[in-house]
């Protein structure tokens, strides 16, 4: 299994006269981008980094719009450039999704994607983020999410007794 690391940028090299082309690192070239969508592929079990690659950006967007405040700023903190990019770019949404439904909006973003096919995509997604961003942000994102949500990162959800 591979294991995540946060990221952290580089520090500059002393001397070093080549400005980069772009600001930041291109996503294929970010270590920590490539390192996340590794352990994406592989916890999905795709066949090709381009499709990981596409299922984590597809993904990330989606739990952009339904993140807010200091977990959402906390959350892009802890993730690579690329995948920061993707979750604050995105606009809240107005409505809180269920699972399910979060499930569903992913469903419909994927080309050829069922419910049960984008659940999978979801949890490879989900599934390989406490390792990388920390337990206790995971608790607070879910903390902030309507029940349901623990199973795609990988918890047990625990519901209250009736």
């Amino acid at each position: 299994m591979t294991t995540l690391t946060p990221h952290k940028p580089a520090p500059p090299r002393p001397g070093s006269t080549v400005a980069p082309a772009a600001p930041g690192p291109r996503p294929a070239q970010d270590p920590a981008w490539r390192e996340l969508v590794d352990a994406v592929r592989e916890a999905g079990q795709y066949r090709t980094r381009a499709e990981a690659e596409s299922v984590t950006r597809v993904v990330l967007s989606a739990l952009g719009g339904h993140v807010v405040g200091d977990e959402r700023v906390d959350l892009a903190r802890a993730l690579p450039e690329a995948a920061a990019r993707v979750v604050a770019s995105q606009i809240p949404a107005t409505r809180r999704l269920s699972a399910a439904e979060f499930v569903d909006s992913v469903a419909a973003r994927i080309e050829g994607a069922t419910p049960a096919t984008a659940r999978w995509d979801v949890s490879s997604v989900l599934s390989v983020l406490p390792p990388l961003v920390g337990d206790e942000l995971v608790t607070r994102i879910l903390d902030q999410l309507p029940p349901g949500y623990a199973l795609l990162f990988g918890r047990v959800e625990l519901l209250p007794a009736a």
